[in-house]
């Protein structure tokens, strides 16, 4: 009977080894995370990639609308690997365009840009919130902040200030290097980057040859003209008199009259003539005279800004240009409370309402992180780890 019991106490055993769930890998999660993580590049928020000009922008045709083509002029490297190698080329559009004058002896862009082309083929477009391949559904960016949706944010631009004269038939040469920002982050298919970079090749500015038209002309030296040319005239004679006899009046015999000189005129010279020179090139440069601008909010409960406290009120901000950053001055009934660094974003539409965006801390506290204004396609980003 004892042995018997044994026998069945093992056999039970077999059983529950057998039908028992195998116990889940603590390393499954882990292993997935990790191959998640590799299989694509995140170009942060903020990036700067340095773009060579493909084709000119020609000054009497430009206008707001006008697709823009640009490739990668350097690498943009991403924790020491390869985000987007130069020769990627980057296609974009002209928002909007000022044209130098007589008084103004600049331009100003302000870019988008729609897509990026790899060396193989794969495309990235950059939608309005989206990076994603060509023909695939975009996915919301996971830096959304729980206050708004980032929708309204351009994902990457340009502004763009020019020296230039009137005088030019070109406002952007080919070669002319723009600086593109990103202002969402770029997400990049690692395998997909990895097979364009060693189809890629690095630019040579050096082969880009100015499109302008102009060419100088050089002087020249007039021609003498050649003097009058004078035929003397004739003196002629005086008249003969003829004494008369006694009681007799003298004969006056007339004498002939003389002729004047004639002259023939020469022929003039011509003029020297000046050498006419083009104008200089196009000079992509910073604006030196950023515009002001200032701008009112207002929050209903205390906040952090960069560190610093912010208590309930009315407040106004003050800043010059458009980015991509700036120092902006957050003043109250006129006094400067503090100054605090800030990404200058550009959006897609107006914004309806000023709107503050705020973050919730772990510890209770609120971050400002973001201000739009009513009726401004711009936003005040404080927040510098993304849209």
């Amino acid at each position: 009977m004892r042995r018997l019991a044994v026998v069945l106490l093992f056999a039970c055993s077999v059983c529950a080894a057998q039908t028992a769930p195998p116990q889940p890998s603590s390393q499954a999660p882990t292993q997935t995370r990790s191959t998640s993580a590799t299989s694509r590049i995140v170009v942060p928020t903020g990036t700067t990639v340095s773009l060579a000009v493909t084709e000119p922008v020609w000054n009497k045709t430009a206008k707001p609308g006008e697709d823009i083509y640009t490739e990668v002029a350097f690498p943009v490297p991403v924790n020491n690997r390869m985000a987007i190698p130069p020769g990627t080329y980057v296609q974009g559009q002209i928002d909007t365009l000022t044209r130098p004058g007589l008084f103004s002896p600049h331009a100003q862009f302000q870019i988008h840009f729609t897509k990026l082309i790899f060396a193989n083929g794969y495309t990235v477009l950059l939608g309005d919130a989206p990076n994603a391949p060509a023909g695939q559904s975009p996915t919301q960016p996971a830096s959304t902040p729980p206050h708004a949706s980032n929708s309204d944010v351009i994902p990457a631009v340009a502004n763009v200030y020019v020296e230039v004269s009137a005088a030019n038939d070109i406002l952007l040469d080919n070669g002319t290097q723009i600086d593109m920002v990103l202002q969402l982050p770029l997400r990049l298919d690692a395998a997909s980057v990895s097979a364009a970079v060693s189809a890629s090749h690095p630019v040579q500015l050096a082969q880009f040859k100015s499109a302008t038209l102009c060419r100088p002309i050089p002087a020249t030296s007039g021609t003498p003209g050649t003097p009058d040319t004078v035929i003397p005239g004739t003196p002629g004679t005086p008249p003969t008199v003829i004494p008369g006899g006694p009681g007799m009046p003298p004969t006056v015999i007339p004498g002939t009259p003389g002729t004047p000189d004639t002259v023939i005129p020469g022929t003039p010279g011509t003029p020297d003539t000046p050498e006419i020179l083009c104008p200089g090139p196009p000079l992509v440069t910073a604006n030196p005279k950023p515009q002001s601008y200032k701008e009112l909010f207002q929050i209903i409960a205390p906040v952090q800004i960069a560190g610093k406290q912010l208590s309930a009120g009315s407040y106004q901000v003050s800043w010059k240009g458009l980015g991509p950053s700036a120092q902006v001055d957050i003043l109250q009934n006129g006094k400067l409370i503090f100054s605090v660094q800030a990404r200058i974003v550009l959006l897609n539409r107006q914004s309806p309402a000023t709107l503050p965006g705020t973050r919730t801390n772990p510890d209770g506290s609120v971050t400002l992180r973001s201000l739009r204004f009513a009726a401004q396609a711009f936003a005040l980003y404080f927040d510098q780890r993304g849209a």
